[in-house]
């Protein structure tokens, strides 16, 4: 069972509801530490100073902010904490906007609220009153010294917060270098509605069970492989040409006629059940046959 990682409330007006923060996600990356190749010891960082070569210890060591090349301004603990957010524990909603007018760019890390002892019968009434009127909270929290903007919205009979980025640590579209710019780019209306077409073709219901991280899959499987001795064969990387730029038209068509041959009825396919994932499989994907004795973690530290 999760673990909450912070207490505390959620007021807005004169209301307080006492809450517990769960985060909602499991990261899976699979993670290595670094060895000696000689001996395969596990190696140490070392904090170093390259004009002495000497290891700085850890209380010798201050804050500085680059204002130029090798010119720092050095800021004092105490200077810092001068600045810190006040630590309250209450999650204060500012506003409640509607879902659709928050663009996805700024959220950036999912969390659950779930009601604190005998917080029940609140917690649940603005629950259902957020979900009857379609709304999301937008509040200001501080967690582990740092103020967060979050969004609070209801989702499968809980209360998910996201904490979101601020505007200005959003890049504007208009700053990406290398956007066509004029007529070149322009396409034509009969390229736009076969684009439609295919996307139409490809259309189905989200079911995020159906998408695995197969590299993840492929590099566990690989990890298990090695731990029981087998030898793992690597295939030499092709040389990639590169490919000459398709005639738009023509790989529009070839795509529609492709989807077409592939597709089936959206009303059979919504009928089923969801399909069980599949087994991963090896980095030159094949199955393997080997059953592993153990599972390799995939959150090992570095």
């Amino acid at each position: 069972m999760a673990r909450a990682i912070w207490s505390g409330a959620i007021s807005f007006g004169l209301v307080n509801i006492p809450v517990k923060l769960y985060s909602a996600v499991q990261r899976k990356t699979v993670r290595f530490n670094q060895l000696d190749g000689a001996d395969n010891t596990r190696i140490q960082q070392k904090r170093v100073n390259p004009d002495s070569g000497e290891e700085v210890p850890y209380d010798r060591l201050v804050k500085g902010y680059e204002i130029s090349p090798d010119r720092y301004v050095i800021i004092e603990p105490a200077e810092l904490d001068s600045l810190q957010p006040e630590k309250t524990r209450t999650i204060d909603i500012q506003d409640f906007v509607d879902l659709h007018e928050i663009d996805p760019i700024y959220y950036d890390h999912p969390y659950y609220l779930a009601p604190g002892t005998g917080a029940e019968k609140a917690y649940s009434l603005l629950y259902s009153a957020m979900e009857a009127s379609e709304k999301v909270g937008i509040a200001r929290v501080v967690i582990r010294s740092k103020e967060q903007l979050v969004a609070i919205r209801p989702r499968e009979g809980i209360l998910a917060m996201e904490t979101m980025l601020f505007s200005d640590e959003v890049v504007p579209p208009d700053e990406v270098a290398d956007m066509p710019e004029g007529k070149k780019a322009k396409a034509s209306k009969k390229e736009v509605d076969m684009a439609q077409q295919l996307i139409e073709s490809l259309t189905t219901e989200f079911d995020p069970s159906q998408y695995r991280d197969e590299y993840r899959d492929a590099v566990i499987e690989m990890i298990e492989r090695k731990a029981e001795g087998h030898e793992i064969e690597v295939a030499a990387p092709a040389d990639e040409e590169p490919e000459e730029v398709p005639d738009l038209m023509a790989a529009l068509e070839a795509s529609i006629s492709g989807s077409k041959r592939q597709s089936k009825p959206k009303k059979e396919t919504a009928a089923k059940s969801k399909p069980k994932a599949k087994s991963s499989s090896s980095s030159n994907g094949s199955k393997s046959k080997a059953k592993p004795k153990s599972k390799a973690k995939s959150t090992a530290k570095k």
